[in-house]
């Protein structure tokens, strides 16, 4: 499990009947190809952060924070390159979307002690820009979403490091916390009550990353929106002052905050 995977099929994470707990945690341990935690600038970001943090609680909570406020969130750099799917990269690069999000998430956790490995599932994200909607085909359906599933006293909780706390103050959501003792997924509602994220489908837990069905069902979804050049997009999600950020919130979605 913990080798170096060529084909995606094998990258799914198995029930090991027989299997001592010990070994099957160990497994979720190892670098990967994408989770490259042995990399210098990854292996830093994580001592740094990790500190003088003793527990898996406080070092997973940690973690958490600097990958969810550290690496902005932008849904327009995906990509078709596998290199840009590393943990390193993803931290050098300082922005992504869930799925290197997570890849990033999951990666230090595993630098840091903690058994780790990689979800996804289908959500519907009521927060869109206009902008985003478009480049999806009209669709409010994220398919892969990305999120880390971790091992901390003898229990496996997910946390998604997707939004960043100033893009969750655009658009009126609360940020999502992990305390290292309960799930942190998207909020279903915003402040104020409005629908934000609906998750309709699981697509599984995985030892590291399925680039080649990610790619292949976001193809299927969205057509060429992968292998085309990233657009040229100013909107809430990709300029970081809000006051130059234009109002473009999609018909029937709530807005971004007015201060955008």
């Amino acid at each position: 499990m913990g080798q170096h995977l060529t084909t995606d099929s094998r990258r799914r994470v198995a029930d090991h009947p027989g299997a001592p707990m010990s070994q099957i945690l160990a497994s979720h341990l190892e670098p990967t190809e994408f989770l490259d935690f042995e990399h210098e600038d990854v292996r830093d970001f994580t001592a740094a952060t990790v500190g003088d943090a003793r527990t898996d609680t406080e070092k997973a909570r940690r973690l958490f924070a600097a990958v969810r406020d550290r690496v902005w969130y932008d849904p327009y750099t995906v990509s078709a390159d596998p290199a840009h799917y590393r943990a390193s990269f993803v931290l050098q690069a300082g922005r992504a979307y869930c799925v290197p999000k997570a890849v990033l998430l999951t990666a230090v956790c595993r630098a840091a002690g903690i058994p780790a490995r990689l979800g996804f599932a289908d959500v519907r994200n009521h927060l869109q820009t206009q902008t985003l909607r478009t480049l999806m085909g009209g669709t409010d359906l994220f398919v892969y979403h990305g999120y880390s599933s971790l091992h901390i006293d003898g229990r496996w909780l997910k946390a998604t490091p997707a939004f960043n706390v100033e893009l969750c103050a655009r658009f009126g959501v609360p940020p999502v916390e992990f305390d290292g003792e309960h799930h942190a997924l998207m909020h279903a509602f915003t402040a104020d009550g409005i629908q934000h994220m609906e998750y309709v489908h699981e697509r599984g837990l995985f030892d590291d990353l399925p680039l080649a069905e990610i790619l292949s069902e976001l193809r299927h979804t969205y057509g060429s929106m992968v292998d085309s050049s990233a657009p040229a997009v100013d909107d809430a999600f990709t300029i970081k002052s809000t006051s130059q950020i234009q109002t473009d919130a999609s018909p029937g979605s709530a807005h971004p905050q007015e201060d955008r």
